[in-house]
């Protein structure tokens, strides 16, 4: 059975003191909710990680990172390798964000070497793919998001691919205000579960979780969650207000 997530990516936000503050304030909410239908996944600014993966031990959420490198190890000034998020007892990390795949210009390859740094480490890698608007426009969306799974994706076996968590995230609904309709989510989540099963079977796919991302919010988050085949969502701005993140987690 597929699991239920809320991821929070926190992005290039929040100062040391406030990072702590949120940690702490999601952390004692989910607390008091006691919601054991969703796992939770907090991905901070990679200074933060130590200090996060120390406040995961007391509460009931697990810690992602933004990135990783496509390197395993070596001369490559800046980079974070996968060993090292493993190190600090990272569980997730978000890879192909669009916000990567369009501001750093990362390839599907790309994207395909850093899941396999780290598979090797244990962490669960949560794939993002998606179109912009002149794709949807065209209606070349299905295609897009078919080159950018099978690219990245359809190279592992099953058992590596049974540990990598899906993002659908339409780029022209991030951070803009936009939201793609609950049915416009359902039929790209749909899609994508539809290529793994013609890829993998029945039961890999039926067992795949498929996340939502874009402008995802406490608002809008029960109807998409309601859809069969959204598993939860990855989300942004949100994730930085307590209050609201909650709110989205309690939507299941």
């Amino acid at each position: 059975m597929r699991k239920k997530i809320v991821a929070g990516n926190w992005k290039m936000n929040k100062t040391f003191s406030d990072a702590e503050d949120l940690l702490q304030e999601i952390g004692e909410e989910l607390q008091a909710a006691n919601n054991t239908k969703v796992q939770v996944v907090i991905c901070t600014p990679f200074p933060y990680l130590e200090m996060a993966t120390d406040f995961c031990q007391d509460f009931d959420y697990s810690i992602g990172a933004q990135n990783v490198s496509e390197y395993e190890k070596g001369a490559y000034t800046g980079e974070i390798s996968a060993e090292m998020l493993q190190s600090l007892n990272v569980e997730y990390c978000i890879v192909g964000h669009s916000e990567r795949r369009t501001l750093f210009h990362e390839t599907n390859e790309q994207i395909k070497l850093k899941m396999e740094n780290l598979l090797k480490q244990d962490i669960i890698p949560i794939f993002c793919c998606g179109e912009v608007l002149k794709d949807r426009e065209e209606n070349k969306h299905f295609d897009v998001v078919k080159k950018q799974v099978e690219e990245s994706l359809f190279g592992f076996q099953p058992l590596d691919f049974n540990k990598i968590v899906i993002a659908y995230e339409p780029v022209w609904a991030i951070g803009t205000g936009k939201t793609a309709t609950a049915d416009q989510a359902e039929e790209m989540h749909a899609f994508i579960r539809s290529l793994i099963v013609e890829k993998y079977g029945k039961e890999l796919a039926r067992n795949t979780s498929i996340l939502y991302g874009g402008s995802c919010n406490a608002k809008n988050a029960a109807e998409l969650f309601a859809k069969e085949n959204v598993d939860g969502g990855l989300i942004g701005g949100a994730s930085l207000i307590a209050a609201d993140f909650i709110t989205i987690i309690d939507s299941f």
